[in-house]
C-alpha cells in the first residue's frame, strides 16, 4: 500500500499538468484520478473536492517555493544577483506552470478564490525577505537607496508588484523572465553607487 505522503506528492504531481492543460473549471476529479495512475476511489480517499486538492497543491508549492527562494538570498553573489535568482524561483515555481496555459487567468483566479490566504502570505514573505536583502546590501553600502528616497520594505513592495504587473502583461507568459530582468537591471542602475555619491 502506498504511503500516504507518498501518494499525496503522486497526485499533486499529476493534477498540475491536468489543471494547466484543462483549466481549473473544466479539469474533473477523473482525470486527475487518470493522469495519477489511481481509482477515483483512492483519490477521493486523499481530497474530498478539486478544490481541496488546487489548495493543498497551492501550499505545497508555496513552501517549497519559498525554501527556494531563501536559499537563493542566502546564495553567493552581489545582493542583487541573489535578488534575482530568488524572483526567478518564486516565478518559476508558482508563475511559469500556468503561464503557458490557454487558462492561465483562470487558473490565477482559483488560485486566489480557494488560496487567497496561502498566495498573500506568500507575498508577504518574499517582500519580507526582499527588503532585509536590501536593508543588509545597503548597510554593507553595496547598493545606495537614497536617490530613490525610499525604505527597502516599500521598494520590496515595488518589485513584488512590479513581478504581479508583468505577469499580468503577458500574453503567453513567454517574457516572464525576460521582462522581469529587465525591471531588475532597471532597479540596480537607479541604486548602483556613483562616483562622488
Amino acid at each position: 500500500m502506498m504511503q500516504t505522503d507518498q501518494k499525496v506528492d503522486l497526485i499533486l504531481d499529476a493534477a498540475l499538468p491536468v489543471f494547466v492543460r484543462f483549466g481549473f473549471r473544466k479539469t474533473s476529479m477523473a482525470d486527475i484520478a487518470r493522469a495519477a495512475g489511481i481509482s477515483r476511489a483512492s483519490l477521493y480517499l486523499s481530497f474530498s473536492s478539486k478544490e481541496e486538492l488546487f489548495r493543498a497543491g497551492s501550499i505545497r508549492a508555496h513552501t517549497r517555493t519559498l525554501k527556494k527562494v531563501a536559499a537563493a538570498l542566502q546564495d553567493k553573489g552581489s545582493a542583487f544577483d541573489r535578488m534575482e535568482r530568488a524572483i526567478a524561483a518564486f516565478q518559476g515555481e508558482l508563475i511559469a506552470p500556468f503561464g503557458s496555459s490557454a487558462d492561465a487567468e483562470e487558473l490565477f483566479a482559483a488560485n486566489m478564490a480557494l488560496a487567497a490566504d496561502i498566495t498573500l502570505d506568500a507575498r508577504a514573505r518574499l517582500v519580507e525577505m526582499l527588503a532585509q536583502s536590501l536593508t543588509t546590501a545597503a548597510e554593507n553600502e553595496e547598493i545606495n537607496l537614497k536617490p530613490l528616497q525610499a525604505p527597502p520594505a516599500q521598494l520590496a513592495n515595488i518589485i513584488v508588484a512590479a513581478m504581479d504587473g508583468i505577469k499580468h502583461a503577458q500574453g503567453d507568459g513567454s517574457n516572464l523572465q525576460a521582462d522581469t530582468r529587465l525591471f531588475m537591471r532597471l532597479l540596480r542602475e537607479a541604486v548602483t553607487f556613483r562616483s562622488g555619491q
